[in-house]
């Protein structure tokens, strides 16, 4: 009989009946992740260790203990600041936990990190694990009343941030501890280097519980949420490795910031499999491939904004980096436009894994190359241990391929309510993406656009991203947006905004002509505003309401 303390029997009854109805799909997940080499056969020791590590500290302090245990003098990570192997980086966020220990930080405190990508981040991270605080990591795009409302609603007590942020945190009470991670001068408050140098790097005493992880909504409508993520399963990364080969010992180059899920999955998994992270501050697309061909990366992450800068430099001077080790091409975050997935397929080979979720529902789907080749802007199939499942209007399911729905995703890493209350809606036990999709003939999904970005032009539905991936299709277009507008005798009128490549001789019939020529007459942009830039947040999310 199973025996969980403080539980009813009842309940007791029911979690082993759930338990018993996932074994089949705990024997796949299993064998997914003796196939990545996260638990080889031959060692069952280090399994062990792994599974009592994540036991004690949780997702964010055992990831740097696996990989210590498994090779502590291997490369770990590469920042602007030089190389740390992973025993290193282990011992220095063993000295920051005790460190942070000695001030009061533990299993009741909040740390709010708002920093770039750099040693300092990921110290706080594992720190974080290693005292019990739950982590709460900030979006370096925010605004100073977005902080700080973010702050009071989390109850942070503590503050860990790079010097170019200080003024963002005016509004917080100054009676809050603050912590400097990212400084080159003279330091007003306690920088991180201080804490690591003055401390033991002895490994501290276990938590009472494991350390929390707090992730926010992109906000884009209003303040971010705060979503919990509780990763306590061994089998949760094999969510990701059924679909994405990631093995272990390579070397995985992050251009999606870490604060971000698309980022912060691939840095964990990377710990796990005891892979090399490199990492900058700031993006920038010469540099990144100056990183590709140094190193011989086998991953590069990044959301598709990103991989669209990098196509925007010369190919040939692209075709001057050596890239031929890139295995992953590991893109999510927004939709990935088929134009621009093709042209990196076209320069790096058939390399692009296009992932779907978000923050609420973690994992949905990925598109493997293969997909990418047969279906150009699918998001692929979902992944062992996920569900994805299509709705009409009444809720019913939407088994027919071609026919839009809501789409609703189950999956073992999705959250369980918002911080400050209320969730999303369910049905059948899966959560709502907020968007709408369909399946095409062979049971690939693709993204039609968010359910409340429909427009509704003289009763016709158009969902902005046919349109706008049309658009970037064009060689004089860079990037596009499409709204709707009010219109006195459609309701609504299609708008676009336009960035021009650079040097592109474009005016507004060309814009028009280009999709009339490709779509129905009701998806033509009645109006069309050339731009210099296109308003985005920190993760290349488009902000719709900042467009009129």
């Amino acid at each position: 009989m199973l025996n969980l303390p403080g539980l009813p029997g009842r309940q007791q009854v029911g979690m082993l009946a759930d338990q018993v109805r996932r074994l089949p799909t705990t024997a796949r997940e299993a064998a997914v992740l003796v196939r990545a080499g996260v638990a080889p056969l031959t060692r069952p020791d280090r399994s062990a260790h792994a599974l009592l590590a994540l036991r004690r500290y949780g997702i964010l302090g055992a990831t740097i203990r696996i990989a210590a245990d498994r090779d502590p003098g291997m490369l770990g990570l590469v920042d602007e600041r030089g190389e740390l192997t992973f025993g290193e980086l282990d011992r220095r966020s063993n000295a920051l936990a005790n460190a942070w220990r000695e001030r009061g930080i533990d299993e009741t405190s909040t740390v709010a990190v708002l920093c770039r990508d750099h040693r300092g981040l990921v110290e706080s991270m594992f720190a974080c694990g290693k005292t019990g605080a739950k982590l709460l990591l900030m979006n370096t795009g925010f605004a100073k009343p977005q902080f700080a409302a973010v702050c009071e609603r989390e109850g942070v007590s503590a503050l860990v941030y790079d010097v170019e942020f200080t003024d963002i945190l005016g509004d917080v009470p100054s009676s809050i501890p603050r912590y400097l991670a990212w400084v080159d001068d003279a330091a007003e408050h306690e920088t991180l280097e201080q804490l690591i140098a003055g401390a033991s790097d002895a490994p501290p005493p276990r938590p009472k519980s494991p350390g929390g992880l707090v992730l926010l909504t992109s906000g884009t409508t209003g303040t971010p949420k705060g979503a919990p993520r509780h990763v306590g399963s061994p089998f949760a990364a094999a969510q990701f490795l059924d679909r994405i080969p990631m093995r272990p010992g390579e070397r995985i180059l992050f251009g999606a910031p870490l604060f971000h899920a698309t980022g912060l999955s691939q840095f964990l998994l990377a710990l796990t499999l005891g892979s090399t992270t490199l990492m900058r501050r700031r993006f920038e697309p010469r540099a990144t491939l100056e990183m590709l061909a140094k190193y011989r990366v086998e991953e590069l992450v990044v959301v598709p904004t990103m991989l669209q800068r990098i196509l925007a430099v010369d190919e040939a001077d692209i075709r001057e980096f050596d890239t031929s080790a890139l295995r992953i091409l590991f893109c999510a975050g927004s939709a990935l436009a088929p134009d621009v997935g093709n042209r990196a397929t076209e320069l790096f080979g058939d390399v692009i894994y296009n992932l779907y979720g978000s923050t609420e529902v973690a994992v949905a789907t990925v598109a493997t190359p293969q997909d990418w080749k047969q279906a150009p802007g699918t998001v692929g199939r979902a992944p062992v241990g996920c569900t994805v499942r299509l709705y009409d209007e009444d809720d019913r399911r939407v088994c027919a391929p071609d026919t839009i729905g809501r789409v609703f995703v189950g999956s073992g890493l999705r959250f369980t309510g918002y911080t400050g209350g209320g969730s999303k809606e369910e049905i059948d036990g899966l959560l709502t993406s907020g968007d709408v999709g369909h399946f095409d003939a062979d049971g690939l999904l693709f993204i039609d656009g968010r359910d409340d970005d429909m427009i509704v032009s003289g009763g016709e539905n158009v969902f902005p991203a046919e349109v706008e991936h049309l658009l970037i299709e064009h060689p004089g277009i860079a990037d596009a947006a499409v709204v709707g507008v009010p219109d006195d005798e459609f309701g609504q009128r299609l708008k676009a905004f336009v960035v021009r490549a650079s040097d592109a001789d474009l005016d507004v019939d060309a814009v028009r002509a280009h999709v009339r020529g490709n779509l129905a007459r009701h998806k033509v942009p009645r109006d069309v505003e050339f731009v210099h830039d296109l308003p985005r947040n920190a993760t290349g999310k488009l902000l719709r309401d900042a467009l009129t």
